[in-house]
Formats: C-alpha cells, structure tokens, sequence
C-alpha cells in the first residue's frame, strides 16, 4: 500500500510504518552519539509510544541500559485501517532494542483501566521483579474512572471569562483571531480528572501495594507551564488547573513512598509539537514564533535531547536542581528572560501576510508530518509498504 497523509482537524488519520522506524532510529542515534549515564536499570513508561513518553524509552534504554516495559494504547493495522503512529513508533523501537540486546515488553491497553494495571504488576514480577523507576507520560482527552465506570473528559478553554488571541491553521497557513468561551465548573472537574494527578497517584499506590518498587524508586511525571501569551487557555485554563493537580499530587506519591525512601518529582518541559499540543489554540502560533527564536539562537531542543538531558543532568545527579515549587524545569531555556522577550515582541506584528518571515511555521508543519511518520528525506513514500507490522512482545 502506497501511504499519503490524510488530516481531519490537527491529527493526521494515516502513518507510515517506515517513516516512524525512521524517527525512533533519529533518535536512538542522537542517544548513541553522547555518553552513558548512571540511573534505572528497570523501568516502566506509561505512556511510551509517541512524544515525551517514547523519547523517555529511548533515553532510558540506550543512555543507561534499562530494560523497560512500556504501557501504550494504540491500534494495529486491519483490513480496514493502518496502524496508528504510536504502533509503529513502538515496534520499531522493540525491533531495535532487541537487536542491541537490551529487553522490551510492551502493554496495550487503557492505562486509565484496574485490568491493564494488574497486567503490568504481573509483567513486573514476571520479567523484574521490582522497578526502580516509573515514568507517567499520558495525554488523552477523556479518561474513565476505574472504579465508578464515569467517562470524563478534557476541554481546552479558559477559566472565568472568555479568551480572544491569535491562532494559525498551519495546513493553509492563514492567521485568525479565535474567542473561545470559559469552561463550566463540570469542564474544569471533568479536565482535572482526566489530566491531572489522580491517575499518577493510583498507579504508584497500586505499584506499592503489589510490592513491585524497588528501594530508593523514582517517579517522574510531565507537565508544562509556558509564556504569559498562552497563560489563560494553557496554565490559567483548564489545563492549567489539572496540571497544578498533577504537581500538588507529587507530596501525595512521596508520602506513600516514605517507606521505601522513594521519591516523586514532576519534570516541566519545554513547548514540542506533539498531538496533544496541537490541540491547543493558539499554542501552534506561539511555537512556530518560538523555533524561529530558539533555533536563531541555537539553543532549541527537540524531545530526545530534553529526555537525555533530564535524565542525565537531572534526575540522576546527587542534588537534583529544583525550581522553588519543587519541580524540575527543562523548560530554562525556552523561558529565558531574552527568548520570552523576542517572543512577546514579535506576537503582535504577525498576521497572514509576514507569517513565513516572521515566524518558522514550515519548520513548525514539517515536525506536524513527522509525528505521523511522513515528510523523511530519506523514505521513498511512492513504494508499497506493508502496513501490517507487528510488535515482537505483544505475540508472546
């Protein structure tokens, strides 16, 4: 089958399986180029297959030889459809961690679900016996409650009163002015309970409860705090208020983890094309401003140099440098009194017109078809390709 990208709204509906094999390799040899490091030796990625959660994979493994099992929740190829980029992404990443030797178990399934839970704790006890470290990288737009059976699900909007800024469709590269309408207090509750700790919480308790925690295991989950143009729909919004959870529960996980001298942190990263930052207006605009910026002053960081650099330079150092909330930030540069500056200076002037020059929207678009596994200079995509791939521990 012949693959061309096929959009409805900011998700391409198609992927190439050669295209995502390309991406996992870019960066397994981006890891590969720098030096090993000292940390995990086994640990689990919920949320490994596309974004931060995939680079997590690739960083742990081949920066600092872990065996991993990774919790995903992605579909296979059928009659009918491809795959999704996330299956892809993920077999190629086992393919290549099998080669080099190291282990990888994948789990499919709702990680939001008690049953894919238990079937990790089983996994663990089975291939580790213990972990040492737990990453949580999930991002999805609605979540059902294990125990209640409630559906809830995440809105992107301001709290309190309506938002008007700029936003860019990046297909068509037209500049236009979006309202969006403040959340109801069951929208606000609804994205709390979908993006925010409680899930984080449940599963390092039900970790703890099953034994399958080493001594002196880590925990680190993501989160993103941004710059005053996107505060009322990102960190003021509803995103926003499930994010402070998500970073108030980390007192909560270090206090169930005191018996085992555990430690829980929340790492804030930089802003990356990703499906779920697509989502969010205006945060395209800003991100294409940002590369034009970053990149300018070659300081710009992709997802595999932000992982590699938290967890050899963070994370696993004898003081682990903290921001006065208590957070990791990998965010530093994109923050930068300078970048911000530019940034904020720039906002303003852009329209339709200068969009190209003054931003870099292509670079912007060009990541957009990569998450997706398209756009590689490398891959013939007029050849048939077998669409039907399989993940090596999901036939066990």
């Amino acid at each position: 089958m012949v693959i061309n990208p096929v959009f409805r709204d900011y998700i391409c509906t198609t992927a190439h399986p050669n295209g995502c094999s390309e991406n996992v390799k870019n960066q397994i040899a981006y890891v590969n180029s720098k030096d090993k490091f000292n940390g995990a030796k086994k640990v689990l990625i919920i949320g490994a297959s596309t974004g931060y959660g995939l680079s997590s994979r690739i960083a742990v493994t081949f920066g600092m030889d872990a065996a991993t099992i990774g919790v995903v929740f992605e579909r296979p190829a059928s009659n009918r459809k491809i795959a999704t980029a996330g299956w892809y992404n993920t077999a190629a990443f086992e393919k290549a961690a099998d080669e080099a030797g190291y282990y990888a178990k994948t789990i499919n399934g709702d990680a939001f679900s008690n049953e894919v839970k238990d079937e990790t704790i089983e996994a663990i006890k089975k291939n580790f016996g213990k972990v040492d470290l737990v990453i949580y990288s999930i991002a999805s737009p609605r979540r059902k409650d294990p125990n209640t059976g409630e559906v809830f699900y995440s809105k992107l909007k301001p709290v309190g009163e309506s938002y008007t800024n700029k936003t860019v469709d990046f297909h068509n590269k037209v500049v236009s002015d979006i309202e969006l309408e403040p959340a109801t207090e069951d929208e606000i509750n609804g994205t709390v309970k979908v993006m925010g700790g409680e899930d984080w919480e449940l599963w390092i308790k039900r970790l703890k409860e099953a034994n399958v925690l080493e001594q002196g295991a880590k925990t680190v989950a993501y989160s993103y705090i941004g710059p005053e143009i996107t505060y009322p729909i990102y960190r003021e919004g509803t995103i926003g208020k499930a994010k402070e959870h998500l970073e108030m529960t980390v007192s909560k996980i270090n206090t169930l983890l005191n018996g085992i001298n555990g430690e829980a942190y929340v790492s804030v990263n930089k802003a990356l094309v990703t499906q779920s930052s697509l989502a969010v207006p205006v945060v395209p605009l800003y991100i294409s401003l940002l590369y034009k910026v970053m990149r300018k002053k070659q300081i710009d960081e992709n997802s595999i140099e932000q992982m590699y650099r938290l967890f050899s330079e963070k994370l696993y150092t004898k003081k682990i440098p903290l921001d006065e909330k208590g957070r990791i930030r990998l965010d530093d540069m994109e923050m930068r009194e300078d970048v911000q500056k530019e940034v904020l200076d720039t906002w303003e002037r852009i329209d339709t017109e200068n969009l190209t020059k003054m931003t870099d929207i292509d670079a912007f678009e060009d990541e957009f078809f990569k998450l997706f596994g398209f756009n590689y200079p490398n891959i013939d995509y007029d050849v048939d390709v077998d669409t039907d791939v399989k993940i090596p521990s999901l036939m066990e």
